[in-house]
């Protein structure tokens, strides 16, 4: 039987949609014409604090309108939540709602463009950040989301290949015997162990990645692949400065996480208004 034929199991599928996806948003990020690969300067440790403030102070000046914005990212979690439990996934819930950190460079995306305007003066609402639509490097915004999908849906998948081979295959009977099996098996701790040692690979890779891509997408007319180098380029140059960034937002968002991923709603627009600063300090100006 030719490969056309055959029934696709679900990984198959769902690889295929993301590479489509990315193909597609793909050819649009190439409508952008400044190829030139922008200055990476290098910084300090003091620099984080530095931006950790400026990014309180535009949580503060524009309080009510983040509100609005980062109300969705719990919301969503939670319902990721709700939609494994529902269907006897009990041992994807915590890499679903985790790996959703992954996506956090595209949820902050808004917050990128109310720093972005506040620090040039403009008028700032709730609303008006949805005017990135219009931006010249929108469709490299939307490419390197789908990338960052993709790092997720990937993710998920490992994560259950660790399951199965642990615990697994035969999803828990009750959330109980899920946990006692967790922690007092060696199966069980294996999992903990292989599912930490994979996921922090992968938070990795999405932070080096996306530390300063999506602000520079917001801030400039560049495409996909100019905004990737950079943020590899950035993590390269500030090795030490890239790494404590990564924790503080690891940190920040297992903090934002309890109780029932409530916290994010501060948590999530301090960490992005943080990180557009971050890339003004890292990513020198255009000449």
């Amino acid at each position: 039987m030719s490969d056309t034929n055959h029934i696709r199991n679900p990984i198959e599928w769902s690889v295929d949609q993301v590479k489509a996806g990315v193909h597609g948003v793909g050819r649009a990020s190439d409508a952008a014409r400044d190829s030139t690969p922008p200055r990476v300067r290098r910084i300090a440790l003091t620099d984080l604090r530095d931006a950790l403030s400026k990014g309180w102070k535009d949580l503060g000046a524009k309080r009510a309108d983040i509100l609005v914005l980062c109300i969705v990212y719990p919301v969503i979690g939670l319902i990721l939540a709700r939609v494994a439990y529902g269907y006897d996934m009990l041992p994807l819930i915590f890499p679903l709602i985790s790996g959703f950190a992954l996506l956090g460079p595209v949820a902050a995306v808004g917050f990128y463009e109310i720093s972005r305007r506040r620090e040039a003066g403009l008028d700032t609402n709730w609303a008006s950040v949805f005017g990135i639509v219009h931006a010249p490097s929108f469709g490299g915004i939307l490419a390197l989301s789908a990338l960052l999908f993709g790092l997720y849906v990937l993710w998920s998948i490992a994560a259950y290949v660790i399951f199965a081979l642990t615990l697994g295959p035969e999803p828990p009977v009750s959330l109980s015997a899920f946990v006692s099996d967790l922690f007092s098996t060696a199966a069980g701790w294996t999992m903990i162990v292989v599912g930490i040692g994979v996921g922090f690979l992968f938070a990795v890779a999405a932070l080096v990645i996306g530390v300063v891509s999506f602000p520079l997408l917001v801030d400039r007319n560049v495409g996909m692949k100019v905004a990737v180098a950079t943020s590899l380029r950035a993590a390269q140059a500030n090795p030490a400065p890239i790494a404590a960034w990564g924790l503080i937002v690891a940190g920040g968002l297992v903090l934002g996480s309890i109780p029932a991923l409530i916290g994010l709603v501060i948590v999530l627009p301090l960490l992005g208004h943080a990180t557009w600063h971050l890339y003004r300090k890292v990513v020198a100006p255009p000449r």
